[in-house]
């Protein structure tokens, strides 16, 4: 594992957005695993900077995304296409039949999930995935459990989760109780892993992921077995690692 120890957000979203954009030079026609929530939303903004100043392009680049709230519109505001779309796919020169993120309104949402796996097998698996990471280890949706689950699936959301995400609607109670999420198999399979991390609220789950035992109780620490993990955090994310000496 790389770990990149930045001093604040600012610096840990152009730490990322250099991780992601170098694929995209690297291999223009890449197929990048995307994330949403505040942890990604500068490293986006970076990207798109980069994109008008003619930096960088999208044009052949595919993409898939972790996770969607099950029962939200790809048009409502809290959805995560909606996310994508507002911070990242409006506004750089991505083909939309490119983008893929999970059907949250799709009739079968076992079959939508099936689909959604066999699709990312088609693609070889993406080339660099993003991550954020809950405060209980949480990647994409799955959850803290008894076991990985690796195929794409309904998730019933923690508790702590829908506290977490209560900010962005008007009440608790408008937070879906489901997503879909993509699962531990399609994350593992990615070629590379970008794991980003912000706020001392991260610092446990961030601790537990590098340093603790491998376990489903904290599901990014399965990416302990990942042969190319890059982790790219501001130093309140990471302060347990400083003290731990392990990010120096």
């Amino acid at each position: 594992m790389i770990i990149y120890r930045e001093k604040d957000y600012d610096a840990m979203s152009r730490r990322a957005a250099q991780v992601i954009a170098a694929e995209v030079v690297h291999k223009a026609n890449c197929i990048l695993g995307l994330a949403t929530g505040s942890t990604p939303e500068g490293a986006y903004k970076c990207l798109v900077d980069w994109y008008k100043q003619g930096l960088l392009s999208f044009k052949d680049v595919r993409s898939v995304n972790l996770d969607e709230y099950k029962g939200l519109a790809p048009d409502h505001d809290q959805s995560y296409r909606y996310f994508m779309q507002s911070n990242l796919f409006d506004h750089v020169d991505i083909c939309p039949e490119n983008t893929r993120v999970p059907d949250g309104l799709a009739a079968d949402s076992d079959a939508e999930c099936a689909q959604y796996d066999a699709y990312i097998r088609s693609l070889g698996y993406v080339d660099l995935q993003l991550l954020g990471i809950g405060r209980n280890g949480h990647i994409g949706f799955n959850e803290p459990g008894d076991c990985f689950i690796k195929e794409t699936h309904v998730v019933d959301l923690a508790e702590s989760t829908i506290d977490a995400n209560a900010r962005f609607f008007a009440t608790r109670d408008d937070v879906p109780k489901q997503a879909l999420s993509m699962g531990i198999g399609a994350i593992m399979g990615a070629k590379k892993v970008l794991l980003c991390a912000s706020g001392e609220e991260k610092a446990d789950a961030v601790y537990r992921s590098v340093c603790r035992p491998i376990t489903p109780n904290c599901p990014g620490s399965i990416l302990q077995l990942h042969p190319n993990v890059v982790l790219v955090a501001d130093e309140a994310a990471l302060s347990k690692l400083i003290a731990a000496g392990v990010a120096l």
